[in-house]
C-alpha cells in the first residue's frame, strides 16, 4: 500500500470512518447512510440511531471539506414526559462524543500519535447541534448537526485516466 493511499482519503474512506465511529460507540445500536428520508424507522430498527448524510464537498487549496448532516435519534416512550428530556440528553452526549473524536480522537490514527503519526481527518472549531422532537412516523427525538470533515488533497494530474496529454484545440 502506498503512503498516498493512507494519506489522501476518498469519500468512501470518510464515510466508512464515520460508520466505524458510530458502530464502535457503545450506545449507538444502528448506523445508516444516505438520504434522510430513506431511514427505515419501522419497529425493527434498534435505537439509538446514527444517520450519516453527505450534504456537499468544498474543494479548497490542498484540501477537501466533506460536510455531513448527522442525525442522532432515539425513541421517546409514549406518555412519559420525562423520557423526552432523557432522550435529548443522551443523544446530545452521543453527538458530542462524535465531535470529540474528530476534534481530538486518537481513534482516527492507525497506530498512535505518540510515535509521530499525523492526523488524516480534521474538523472546524464550532458546531451547532439542533434538537428535534417527535419527528417522523415514530416518536423519536434527538439532535442533528453538520459535521465538516477536512482532509488533505493533492490535485494530481499524473494519474487522471485520460487518453491524451494535451487538450488545447
Amino acid at each position: 500500500m502506498s503512503i498516498d493511499a493512507i494519506r489522501y482519503k476518498t469519500l468512501n474512506n470518510v464515510i466508512d470512518t464515520l460508520k466505524c465511529v458510530g458502530e464502535d460507540h457503545k450506545q449507538i445500536k444502528t448506523v445508516t447512510t444516505g438520504d434522510l428520508f430513506d431511514i427505515d424507522l419501522n419497529k425493527n430498527t434498534l435505537f439509538p440511531l446514527l444517520h450519516i448524510n453527505l450534504i456537499n464537498v468544498n474543494a479548497g487549496k490542498g484540501q477537501l471539506q466533506y460536510n455531513f448532516q448527522l442525525v442522532v435519534a432515539d425513541l421517546v416512550e409514549p406518555n412519559e414526559a420525562e423520557n423526552e428530556q432523557e432522550v435529548l440528553s443522551d443523544t446530545l452526549s452521543i453527538a458530542l462524543d462524535i465531535v470529540a473524536i474528530f476534534k481530538n480522537g486518537e481513534k482516527l490514527y492507525l497506530h498512535n500519535r505518540v510515535h509521530g503519526e499525523e492526523a488524516r481527518y480534521w474538523t472546524t472549531d464550532d458546531f451547532t447541534l439542533e434538537p428535534f422532537t417527535e419527528r417522523f412516523d415514530n416518536a423519536i427525538s434527538g439532535f442533528t448537526l453538520t459535521l465538516p470533515i477536512v482532509i488533505e488533497w493533492v490535485y494530481d494530474t499524473c494519474n487522471i485516466p485520460i487518453t491524451t496529454d494535451i487538450c488545447v484545440k
